[in-house]
């Protein structure tokens, strides 16, 4: 049988270069992470009133203050955004099979938009954690596509950096968000923090409206799959057998079921019951291939989930990750009241805040600028995570032993720093553990886990847990102490045979979800697809 070659046209690139792609996304990002800051900064965040002995009563402050909350409600609170995000996560994923991932983008930060507006308008618990849980739709709308798309389209040697300057983006939008939530709580009102944020989202929110489609490695475009249905009608010989006899099996049964069903209704007029059979006969087959395509894509949906869970490399490096945003999910959240309340300084949100904007600018940054050095592989990733974890966690334990202020500041800001060298590298083992076409998912499931199993429990437990003991310091030590089993976690897959998958299954593998691209999206490209006989090569 002879070799048939088609050209599928794929859309022109976007006004956009890949450079402007990671301007856009690390902006977003860092709205988002500009929000964690806020409702955690002293000045949005506050504190109970004080009730003294001798009389003296000094009013609360802030969400805590006016809403009167435990430190257990107020972790609940700030967890509460996770709820959106672990729900809505794998079902923007699946979609981006789909639907333009972009609009994807626009939907969940429209939703963050008004969800922000309502945090403002708040007036009780229950209120603001719904609209929080709101919040948390925007970025799950984000956070599972946007690192596939920059590592699609950055430098081949630099690719580790590019997710490392995207990543950079959340530990320095929470501190700007502190330190902007400290000037606006302080001078204005906690509320009027949530409506500056909503007003700087909404530009971005249209922007994913308007943005022209792309696709992510991996996945065919539409006008791909159009071609491809295209091809099969006009290319019959190679129609997939498996297919063909599910598609005879179906007519068979419509033609059987409207002969029937004609009887029973016993229409007189042929020409009328011609036009019924038609009706009939399209309409069922309509809907036996909309279940059939539903079946299809739920079981493969279960099947790469089985994927990912069966890989140890994946599995792994998720394990380290979730105990890692265990701490420092608790870190970004309790860490100004925790200063405020060690070293009884009034500039906490001023002095966490500027300490996490260098330490995540330069640590970030480092930590996927010496991957690239080292050569980026999954194995050296897992070196770098657990060396950087190791060394951050002696820094970081030992500085909350003195009691010295600066002694505090000089050593935290070094843990600090390696600690957050390790987002980069981490991530960049998500991608490339993984087949191109399994990206988005692996996103996901990553984002859904370490929240789960990490921040979503740990504010609200290390709450709990000052409640308990009502000593910051003590408490502080116990949740870095955590830190020690997570570098052990990641020094584990230095042993395990890993294999780079960005590549995979580029080479004579077209189906209608996984046609994989070998240059950048943002490239003016033509996909070739080729359908070869048994006895040719």
């Amino acid at each position: 049988m002879a070799r048939k070659s088609v050209l599928l046209p794929v859309p022109e690139p976007s006004w956009f270069t890949p450079k402007w792609l990671l301007v856009i996304f690390c902006v977003i990002n860092l709205l988002t992470y500009v929000d964690r800051g806020v409702i955690a900064s002293n000045g949005v965040n506050g504190s109970l009133g004080t009730y003294t002995l001798s009389g003296t009563c000094t009013s609360g402050s802030g969400i805590q203050g006016e809403f009167n909350l435990t430190n257990f409600e107020d972790g609940v609170m700030s967890s509460a955004f996770l709820v959106g995000l672990l729900v809505t996560s794998p079902i923007f994923a699946s979609l981006a099979k789909s639907v333009n991932p972009f609009r994807l983008i626009g939907v969940g930060s429209s939703v963050c938009t008004l969800a922000m507006i309502g945090c403002g308008f708040s007036f009780n618990f229950w209120s603001i954690t719904i609209c929080r849980m709101l919040v948390g739709v925007g970025e799950a709308s984000f956070i599972s596509l946007a690192a596939p798309f920059i590592d699609d389209n950055a430098p081949v040697g630099q690719k580790a950096a590019w997710l490392a300057i995207f990543y950079m983006c959340m530990p320095v939008g929470y501190a700007l968000g502190c330190v902007y939530g400290g000037l606006a709580g302080t001078h204005l009102n906690w509320r009027f923090a949530f409506w500056v944020e909503a007003i700087v989202m909404l530009p971005f929110a249209i922007l994913g409206f308007i943005m022209k489609p792309s696709q992510l490695k991996g996945f065919a475009p539409a006008e791909s799959k159009k071609a491809l249905i295209s091809i099969d009608t006009a290319v019959p010989e190679v129609e997939d057998t498996e297919a063909l006899n599910v598609k005879v099996s179906a007519r068979s049964m419509e033609e059987e079921s409207s002969h029937v069903f004609s009887k029973l209704v016993h229409i007189q007029d042929p020409q009328r019951e011609q036009n019924f059979t038609q009706t009939i006969n399209s309409s069922s087959f309509l809907g036996m291939q909309c279940a059939s395509i539903n079946l299809s894509q739920f079981s493969r949906f279960i099947e790469d989930i089985e994927v990912l869970l069966v890989d140890k490399v994946y599995v792994v490096n998720l394990l380290g990750y979730c105990a890692y945003n265990f701490v420092l999910g608790a870190y970004s959240y309790w860490w100004p009241k925790a200063v405020y309340n060690i070293y009884n300084t009034s500039d906490a949100d001023m002095i966490s805040g500027g300490m996490t904007i260098i330490s995540g600018i330069l640590g970030t940054l480092a930590g996927g600028y010496v991957l690239d050095c080292m050569t980026s592989t999954v194995s050296n990733a897992f070196k770098l995570l657990s060396v950087t974890t190791f060394v951050g966690a002696i820094f970081c334990f030992t500085a909350f032993c003195f009691k010295s202020m600066y002694a505090f500041l000089a050593l935290f800001s070094i843990g600090e720093l390696l600690i957050l060298a390790t987002q980069g590298p981490a991530n960049y083992i998500f991608l490339h553990c993984v087949k191109p076409s399994l990206r988005p998912l692996s996103m996901a499931i990553s984002t859904i886990s370490i929240h789960i199993f990490g921040d979503a429990p740990s504010s609200p437990l290390v709450g709990f847990l000052q409640d308990r003991i009502n000593n910051w310091r003590e408490t502080a030590l116990i949740l870095t102490s955590i830190l020690f089993p997570t570098a052990g976690i990641w020094f584990i897959g230095i042993f395990l045979h890993s294999v780079d998958r960005f590549n995979e299954g580029k080479e004579g593998e077209v189906t209608e979800v996984d046609i994989s691209n070998t240059t950048p999206l943002l490239e003016p490209k033509v996909a070739e697809t080729r359908n070869s006989s048994p006895d040719q090569p």
